[in-house]
């Protein structure tokens, strides 16, 4: 069994309702949902003129292979109706792979872990929620030590 974290975010119409939908389809097509963080929302990262995002981070069980688990999102993603424009424009839904196990592993569509998870507050804010002393594989560091360092000036705020 593989134990995967995922981001969820969703910046466009009902973004609670938009990463409920997506939780149902991912423990449908993925895997076993263990734990969910609380719902965060904040400034939309890397192109400020738009909505915030809402966040959220599952936790889940899987019999899939990272590979797999990548294509089902992308998958779920375009049945949610995501249209894939330009960088950090906004998006129905938006699903990363955080961590796989403790799997490094880079390929020409796929990172694990996700190479910017110690850049981004709201990122770590609801991973420090669920699991503060899961150790970053690459950076060998807690999630709550890569949060208290973080750079990343954008408030999230608890929904």
């Amino acid at each position: 069994m593989n134990h995967i974290y995922l981001l969820l975010g969703s910046n466009m119409g009902n973004c609670q309702k938009q990463l409920s939908v997506a939780c149902k389809h991912i423990a449908r097509e993925i895997g076993h949902i263990t734990r969910a963080s609380a719902l965060y929302s904040t400034a939309a990262w890397g192109k400020n003129d738009q909505p915030d995002f809402l966040n959220q981070v599952i936790i889940l069980d899987t019999t899939l292979t990272a590979g797999a688990v990548m294509q089902c999102i992308l998958a779920i993603e375009e049945k949610m109706g995501r249209i894939r424009t330009k960088k950090y424009d906004p998006r129905i839904i938006d699903i990363d792979i955080l961590f796989f196990n403790k799997a490094i592993l880079q390929t020409e569509t796929l990172s694990i872990p996700h190479p910017q998870i110690q850049n981004r507050r709201f990122v770590l804010v609801p991973l420090n929620e669920l699991s503060p002393n899961l150790i970053h594989p690459v950076l060998q560091k807690t999630i709550h030590q890569l949060l208290r360092v973080c750079q990343d000036p954008l408030p999230v705020k608890k929904n």
